[in-house]
């Protein structure tokens, strides 16, 4: 049996003990709701640093988690009283301009990504922070402003390299461990510890994008508008909606400081020179209290709200996947965007018709290829003291809304929710996750995310 001592020899990345002055800071994830106190912090340089801790977790019997980004929603990348794998150290590209694609190392954000790319006047789909880690994105689906153009991460990913339950290195891609490629992409960190990705690349490099806000008193007209447009909307138009308070710093109007509105967040991804035809009906439709839609590179877009929501805020999280926008969806929607409790609190949703729509339901695990949008509600805030308010929105929020979803969510929305939300979201894909769970994580070595139990009644 290895020693904790030995373990610590044995990583080029080194181990952060409870003891060592920078455990506390290693600890922290992005929602600061989350504060757990795991035994050791393995930061992993290289795959072998991986196939060590996932050996030494196994032998121990110790509780695991694996962290990319540290960005998941309910804190999943870290573990109380257990080893965290964490991939941060490993941060690097290699893009192939033959056959364009690029190499992601697992702890590299979706920032890493967009620098690495744009160079080459390329994007790989991805979300809308651009510190989130590729890792947990990706293996839960991938939503962002590419994903009615060219699907979502998943639909993009061509190959990963894992760290097994029990300690082997596999490729898995559409010729090597088919199932596990199915499972991953969509499964999340169900199966394995994902140390690389290869991704297909996309001629993405200026867009036409950012967002246009109306007064809240006009939202229900915005909404309905909105449902039948972005239904229609060609591929190269994405625009998500959202219930926002404008932050009080520039480049935001004064008179709209700390102002509750709505609005959509556009990303036109077409040509440059039919971006402002392809915009005259969208502006013709109501004149808008700001709008701050135009030519911007890929990657500034994908960071426009890193600074309104950097890491260590409070966050609490409800979401749903949506076919239809009701009447009577809009009317509740309404009510609470009128009470967001707090400056970062919000409301989107995200469209994942278009690309994304042309998979079926079972191509992936991502089980609602038939649904318009992911909802997302969150309760976000600074100040701990804070923390009864916007969880008690949130969940009335989503309360509210929930009888007119579609059902489960995307899972890395998701807080920690139990089997049958999990069960839900996979629909009838589920039984198939189980099935590859049992055949390369029996006893379950992986569970710290939204698990997948083996054993489950086939």
């Amino acid at each position: 049996m290895v020693t904790i001592k030995e373990f610590r020899e044995s990583l080029r990345g080194g181990l952060i003990e409870p003891q060592d002055k920078e455990y506390d800071e290693a600890r922290k994830v992005y929602n600061a709701m989350i504060s757990k106190h795991p035994q050791m912090i393995a930061r992993c340089m290289d795959v072998a640093d991986v196939i060590q801790s996932v050996n030494f977790a196994r032998e121990n019997n110790i509780l695991l988690s694996i962290r990319s980004g540290g960005h998941n929603a309910g804190g999943l990348g870290i573990c109380e009283n257990g080893l965290v794998i964490d991939l941060s150290l490993m941060k690097y590209t290699r893009i192939d301009l033959q056959e364009k694609t690029i190499v992601v190392g697992g702890g590299c954000t979706w920032g890493d990504v967009d620098h690495a790319t744009h160079a080459f006047g390329m994007a790989t789909p991805s979300g809308i922070i651009s510190t989130t880690g590729v890792g947990g994105l990706t293996t839960g689906g991938g939503i962002g402003y590419l994903t009615r153009k060219y699907g979502l991460s998943i639909d993009n990913l061509r190959s990963v390299d894992m760290v097994l339950a029990d300690g082997s290195f596999v490729v898995a891609n559409k010729n090597q461990n088919q199932d596990l490629f199915w499972a991953v992409r969509g499964g999340g960190g169900n199966f394995g510890v994902v140390t690389s990705f290869t991704f297909k690349l996309n001629p993405v490099s200026m867009v036409y994008g950012g967002p246009i806000l109306y007064e809240l008193t006009e939202a229900e007209a915005v909404m309905k508008w909105y449902r039948e447009l972005i239904k229609d909307a060609p591929d190269d138009l994405n625009g998500f909606f959202a219930f926002l308070t404008v932050p009080p710093v520039a480049p935001f109007p004064e008179h709209l400081h700390l102002k509750k509105m709505c609005g959509i967040v556009w990303a036109y991804t077409g040509p440059m020179e039919n971006a402002e035809e392809t915009f005259k009906p969208i502006r013709a439709f109501k004149t808008p209290a700001l709008d701050f839609v135009g030519p911007i590179p890929q990657p500034a877009l994908q960071s426009m709200f890193d600074g309104l929501y950097p890491t260590g805020l409070q966050w609490y999280w409800r979401a749903d996947f949506v076919k239809e926008l009701s009447d009577e969806a809009i009317t509740a929607h309404i009510k609470f965007g009128n009470e967001l409790p707090t400056m970062h609190s919000t409301m989107h949703l995200y469209p994942i018709n278009g690309a994304a729509s042309r998979f079926s339901n079972t191509d992936t695990p991502w089980a609602y290829r038939d649904a318009t949008w992911a909802m997302v509600i969150v309760g976000v805030d600074p100040d701990p003291a804070n923390k009864e308010k916007i969880t008690t929105w949130t969940k009335q929020y989503w309360e509210a809304v929930h009888p007119y979803s579609a059902g489960g969510a995307y899972v890395n929305f998701m807080m920690d929710e139990g089997e049958e939300r999990v069960k839900a979201t996979y629909r009838e894909n589920y039984e198939r996750l189980v099935k590859i769970k049992n055949k390369y994580d029996l006893n379950n070595l992986f569970r710290v995310n939204q698990n997948i139990k083996p054993h489950a009644e086939m």
